[in-house]
């Protein structure tokens, strides 16, 4: 081939923009779906709709929210893990869905390290140990002095097995060396009103479940799950001040997509996502579902599932906890 020829041929390569920076440029081209794995209403759907509306107007394309709940959110995160992996399905999941349920179930169907990238963690929240007003308990050391007095006399209620409020209280159980009985529920409500009529005696739930019970005066709470205290509560102890080693639970919630999606894609959409973060109304809506925005990179959020997946792992062993 003649030189010149040769020449020409290597210029109009090297103008060429990379095959994968191409794919970033043009993307989105169609309607992007977020799917929740929860139905319409509750928290993660909310923070979905939030979410979605602000990648929106920042793509220029429509993100559509699609509720698919069951299964403690394995239908919507196994239906993610297996789609194409173009940027256009994403997942919006939580400790539930990318830590605890495939800790504890074989059946879940995915890996949540293996079969999803992380795209952008969205927020971090915490939850509260509390019994109610009328328990004898002060706090939690007097509670675990009880539970080592009278062991496994004393129950726990849980939204579920194998879900955070089940598992906070089986981290508890192992930290503070002491045992009572987990009493599983169909929601936290079911439990809230079992806790308030006295059928169980402490429970571990989102500080959006518990903030008007505890604001009324019906439920005392003894600790916050979080590393430091909360402003919503700055009264109130963390279980590590309170006595509980190493004791940290925080609930996540992150976008995730299918394993393989062009890295170009993923790093546009955590800048978008994380650009959304940084403002004061969005920050504002998270602080009143008890959350805090959380900005982080894709390797950042992808080192927290893993480590979360398998710190649930391990407790799941340790208290024997399996689905199937």
């Amino acid at each position: 081939m003649p030189r010149i020829l040769c020449a020409l041929l290597a210029g109009v390569v090297a103008a060429l923009p990379a095959p994968d920076s191409a794919q970033a440029q043009a993307y989105p081209s169609k309607v992007i779906k977020l799917v929740v794995p929860a139905g319409p209403g509750g928290p993660t759907d909310i923070v979905a709709r939030l979410i979605a509306e602000r990648m929106s107007a920042a793509l220029g394309q429509s993100v559509v929210v699609d509720n698919r709940g069951g299964a403690g959110g394995a239908i919507a995160a196994k239906a993610v893990a297996g789609a194409e992996a173009d940027g256009y399905t994403l997942l919006l999941g939580n400790t539930a869905t990318l830590a605890n349920i495939p800790a504890v179930s074989r059946s879940a169907g995915y890996d949540p390290v293996k079969q999803f990238a992380a795209v952008a963690k969205v927020l971090d929240s915490y939850m509260l140990l509390v019994v109610r007003a009328d328990a004898p308990w002060k706090s939690v050391a007097e509670l675990v002095a009880h539970a080592k007095a009278n062991p496994g006399k004393l129950n726990h209620g849980a939204a579920g097995a194998g879900n955070l409020t089940h598992l906070a209280g089986e981290l508890f159980k192992a930290k503070a060396g002491i045992d009572f009985v987990a009493v599983q529920y169909k929601s936290s409500a079911e439990f809230h009103t079992a806790l308030l009529g006295g059928q169980v005696d402490l429970a571990f739930d989102a500080v959006t479940g518990v903030r008007a019970l505890v604001a009324d005066g019906k439920l005392r709470p003894l600790a916050v799950t979080s590393a430091t205290r909360s402003a919503d509560f700055p009264d109130v102890p963390t279980m590590i001040e309170a006595g509980v080693p190493d004791y940290v639970v925080t609930a996540f919630f992150g976008v995730v997509a299918p394993a393989g999606t062009p890295p170009a894609v993923i790093a546009r959409l955590n800048t978008v996502i994380n650009d959304s973060l940084k403002t004061e109304a969005l920050q504002e809506s998270l602080k009143k579902l008890g959350a805090k925005a959380s900005i982080e990179t894709p390797e950042q959020f992808g080192a927290l599932i893993a480590a979360e997946f398998q710190k649930w792992q391990g407790i799941s062993d340790t208290a024997g906890i399996k689905l199937d």
